[in-house]
């Protein structure tokens, strides 16, 4: 069973930046789309954005322009740099891997086999 564990969260000031991990307990990767959402107080779960295999990357409209995903296969890790991080960006960020295909929606959660226990980010002054 393959196990994802997310670090780097923490409190930071608005304005300020964040990189995210997950590490994977195996090379899945380059085999499986890799994806980040987040779940803040009181709301659903949000797609953030997906990396496919081949290590294109598709976001959400949460993203805005400030979040960019990345990996390295070699490191069995996925990564999420956040920037420009607002109050309204603190929530718990999840990472996910997904065995789907071509036709996938991928912003959806029940796509993604594979779930870490997520990081908690706090964007305040």
């Amino acid at each position: 069973q393959v196990q994802l564990i997310e670090s780097g969260g923490g409190l930071v000031s608005p304005g300020g930046s964040l990189r995210l991990s997950c590490a994977a307990s195996e090379r899945i990767f380059d085999k499986l789309t890799g994806a980040w959402f987040r779940q803040a107080p009181g709301r659903e779960c949000e797609f953030i954005g997906r990396i496919t295999t081949h290590g294109f990357t598709y976001y959400g409209g949460s993203a805005e322009g400030r979040f960019t995903i990345s990996k390295d296969d070699a490191k069995n890790t996925l990564f999420l740099r956040m920037d420009s991080l607002k109050s309204e960006d603190t929530a718990v960020y999840l990472c996910a891997a997904s065995q789907g295909g071509f036709n996938t929606d991928f912003t959806r959660e029940y796509v993604y086999e594979y779930w870490g226990r997520g990081t908690r980010v706090t964007v305040s002054s």
